[in-house]
């Protein structure tokens, strides 16, 4: 047996490390980088709204994964990426000392974002190349749950750190540590990767810009043919609609002052909330439900999976109302909701991947659709610090339960157009 099918046939070696990758340049810009920017004095507005932005590249990067069909393997693209994501992160820590490190450390994120978007793309590819259907609903648990420790590695490890540092050594320092530790691990990953993953398919269709052209547009023509696929946008936008909403004011709201309407934790608190606590309620989230969907099918696992989802979200608003001093207190509110995203958040994955993603063009389709889930999260977190300004964290976390109704409804009526994973199965089974 060759190496490289010894590989494929091992799944573990690889998705892990792939989504770990994945999920940990996303994860700065979107969560770690708003303490690194609040505690370094930049207002909550601007904070919301840069860091959201930059995030467009996830949500555009179907217009460029054809052209990663021209080149290589997707294997190689992966590498790539993570090697760029690695040293501008390094360049971000060099950023932050200047006097308009602002400017200049928003910049360099941007193409960090461009080079996660392009990670994401090429690292789907191959999870989705290399996988069987069956293998994919197995592994979408430790995928979805490799993808959040990095979330909650960044959010909460690297910012615990940050806040055992920021005694030592200044806010400034503390910050440019975690940039390059945040660079090194991505390195190390590119390096591993290199040996480890798998290379998926090389296309031989597309040999010019001409052509990549041309597939660009079949690729968007074919989408919008697929059915249902109206439905499924929309549902997909608004599965991450309330979090969008949350996940920018929610570490705010931890650490500002109670006199302002928040919870008046250290940095270091909050590293700790999300790092320990939060993290294993997650894993243990994501791994149960790869197994939920596995054994009941994710057409009658989809409304349980939403719930878990967003109704969680409802501790922010408890937490905002009672304002406890108690860390526990938050701590258990913490793992509660992380509980439920934890076992939500790979239903999402997995429906992309089993209704709108099948076809001629796999990858570029499942690229779209999670282009589309970001679009849905990013323009909530775009608008998230205007309206906490505006409305007061008590009734902002309750506007956010509010903006979860809508996803319940179409859960409810989403027709599939494809038999899922249980349905496939006992058609295999048939044959």
């Amino acid at each position: 047996m060759s190496t490289e099918k010894t590989k494929q046939t091992k799944p573990f070696l690889w998705v892990p490390t792939a989504y770990f990758a994945m999920g940990l340049p996303f994860v700065a810009i979107a969560q770690a980088s708003v303490l690194m920017y609040k505690n370094m004095g930049v207002s909550d507005t601007q904070i919301a709204f840069w860091t959201s932005l930059i995030m467009l590249p996830w949500t555009l990067k179907p217009f460029w994964s054809p052209v990663l069909e021209m080149f290589k393997s997707k294997k190689y693209f992966v590498v790539a990426s993570q090697f760029i994501t690695g040293i501008t992160f390094a360049l971000v820590a060099f950023s932050l000392p200047l006097n308009n490190f602002f400017t200049y450390s928003i910049a360099l994120l941007a193409i960090v974002a461009f080079s996660g978007a392009t990670n994401d793309i090429a690292t789907d590819g191959v999870y989705l190349d290399v996988l069987s259907p069956k293998l994919q609903a197995e592994y979408i648990g430790w995928q979805g749950a490799s993808y959040n420790i990095a979330k909650l590695f960044a959010a909460g490890g690297l910012v615990y750190l940050a806040g055992v540092l920021e005694g030592k050594l200044g806010v400034v320092n503390a910050w440019v540590s975690v940039m390059v530790a945040i660079s090194a691990i991505m390195v190390v990953l590119a390096l591993y990767h290199i040996r480890m993953l798998p290379k998926g398919k090389t296309s031989v269709e597309v040999a010019s810009l001409k052509d990549g052209f041309t597939t660009l547009w079949d690729v968007l023509k074919t989408f919008f043919q697929k059915k249902y696929i109206y439905l499924y946008i929309g549902f997909i936008i608004l599965y991450r609609f309330a979090e969008g909403f949350a996940i920018k004011i929610a570490p705010l709201f931890f650490i500002a002052d109670v006199s302002d309407g928040g919870l008046g934790l250290t940095t270091e608190q909050v590293g700790l909330v999300y790092g320990t606590f939060g993290t294993i309620a997650f894993v243990l989230g994501s791994v149960l439900a790869g197994y939920f969907i596995a054994k009941r099918g994710l057409k009658k696992a989809l409304i349980y999976l939403v719930a878990s989802f967003n109704i969680p979200f409802i501790v922010y608003a408890v937490l905002a109302i009672n304002q406890p001093q108690e860390l526990y207190y938050v701590a258990a509110a913490v793992v509660f909701e992380y509980l439920g995203y934890g076992f939500g958040f790979v239903g999402l994955m997995l429906f992309m991947m089993q209704q709108v993603a099948p076809g001629k063009y796999k990858m570029a389709h499942y690229a779209f659709a999670t282009g589309i889930m970001n679009l849905g999260f990013m323009i909530p977190s775009m608008m998230s610090g205007y309206f906490s300004d505006l409305l007061g964290y008590k009734t902002f976390f309750m506007w956010v339960l509010l903006a979860a109704v809508p996803v319940f409804i179409a859960a409810k009526f989403l027709p599939f157009a494809r038999p899922d994973n249980k349905e496939q199965e006992e058609l295999d089974k048939i044959e």
